[in-house]
């Protein structure tokens, strides 16, 4: 689906629930360079980012949780090839907007290597300010 299209449902399922008084959490966007500016067309600044959640935990972990998951998630792309190849993708694709947000001062870091509960924790402390 072009990007343009993905924006525009998300602004306006936005303006339907409040724009103007609400605060939102959109999740895993944007992915890649064509996200990020096709975002930055349809938004533009009718709305503030106030933050980019990065979750940082090493490719060593996540395989291995993501091997765990696969046995009971049903997933048929919870795989070590496919997970490799979402690795490599991360690193060349979304890896350098998240650089690229930390440079305007909106990556809000989670230390993912923790429980559960605690990085719920850290994500509460991370967007207080911004609630």
């Amino acid at each position: 689906m072009p990007v343009q299209i993905t924006c525009g449902l998300i602004k306006n399922a936005m303006h339907a629930h409040g724009w103007a008084t609400r605060k939102f959490l959109v999740d895993g966007f944007p992915r890649n360079e064509d996200n990020y500016s096709g975002w930055n067309e349809v938004m533009g600044d009718a709305i503030e980012l106030a933050g980019v959640l990065h979750f940082d935990c090493d490719e060593d972990t996540l395989i291995a949780r993501v091997l765990q998951r696969s046995q009971s998630s049903g997933r048929t792309d919870d795989n070590i090839d496919t997970l490799r190849r979402r690795l490599a993708q991360y690193r060349e694709q979304q890896l350098p907007i998240v650089q690229r947000f930390e440079q305007q001062g909106k990556v809000i870091p989670i230390n993912g290597l923790q429980s559960l509960d605690a990085v719920f924790e850290e994500i509460k402390k991370g967007i207080a300010n911004y609630l």
